[in-house]
């Protein structure tokens, strides 16, 4: 029968074989064919190949004639029948493309596969096909800020160098908050993860106000010192550097945060002129990012 014969695979083939089934990001399918392939060469018979990966003897067959016909490019996927882009005019698909390129209609944040359809005159489905074969997503977006501080390149320079090379025996420290973070509290307890279901929880919540997080990240060791707070004032901010002092005692610090105005009070300030003055080892430094 024709799905007891066997194939042979080159060195090079052989290779690529091994490559596409340890691969984790290849398709099921791909990885199944090559398994016949590889099985195949190594004499394994067919009917034992279908029942080893849960094929039929038939499929078997077709798998190893596609590889004897195509090679390794005959394993991958085919295109699947129905509707392409060839289906629509060459003018119509650069015209949708054209108007996801350019800017919505006065009142709209962005262009949709269903405003497109409506101009041109097609499916969503068709547009979002033709939008997809291009790589255009209108759907996505991604912010962007460009510093206009003047001394921009050199605290980015000062703060990459400390990053990458900080002083010996010096602490490095990445500090950030989070505020107004929302303390919920779900109606009912959750309903535990089972086999096949995910973790369940209630629609709705009860509200118990907000909680602002500081965090201070070490660099070397990934260490983090935290405090929460019911507030984000320069009076927390103040707090909570205290706190790192505490928690590095006897130690040069080298802080890095951003530009918030709860950083630079004269409170602030006054601090950390004291703790330099008063430090017994190196001056512990704040650099804005």
């Amino acid at each position: 029968m024709a799905h007891t014969h066997q194939v042979s695979t080159t060195r090079r083939q052989q290779k690529k074989l091994e490559a596409l089934v340890a691969r984790s990001s290849a398709p099921a399918g791909v990885v199944r064919r090559a398994r016949v392939i590889l099985l195949s060469a190594a004499g394994v018979d067919g009917v034992e190949i279908a029942a080893r990966l849960g094929l039929s003897p038939e499929a078997v067959s077709r798998i190893r004639r596609r590889f004897v016909e195509e090679g390794v490019e005959g394993l991958h996927d085919r295109p699947k029948a129905g509707r392409r882009d060839h289906a629509v005019p060459t003018d119509t698909v650069e015209r949708i493309v054209q108007l996801a390129l350019s800017p919505p209609p006065a009142g709209r944040s962005r262009w949709t596969t269903r405003l497109l359809a409506d101009v041109v005159g097609h499916t969503s489905g068709c547009v979002s096909d033709i939008l997809r074969a291009h790589g255009v997503k209108p759907h996505h977006t991604r912010t962007y800020k460009v510093s206009r501080d003047p001394a921009f390149a050199a605290k980015v320079t000062d703060v990459v160098g400390l990053y990458l090379h900080p002083p010996e025996h010096a602490i490095v420290l990445s500090v950030d908050e989070k505020t107004s973070i929302q303390a919920l509290e779900r109606t009912q307890p959750p309903l535990p993860l089972r086999t096949g279901r995910a973790v369940r929880h209630t629609h709705d919540y009860r509200r118990h106000g907000v909680i602002d997080l500081f965090a201070a990240l070490e660099i070397a060791t990934g260490t983090v010192t935290h405090q929460f707070s019911a507030s984000h004032t320069a009076a927390d901010f103040l707090r909570f550097m205290k706190k790192i002092a505490r928690a590095y005692p006897d130690r040069s610090l080298h802080v890095v945060l951003d530009n918030s105005s709860t950083h630079n009070t004269e409170e602030v300030r006054a601090w950390l002129a004291i703790t330099r003055a008063f430090s017994s080892t190196t001056p512990r430094r704040v650099r804005p990012g």
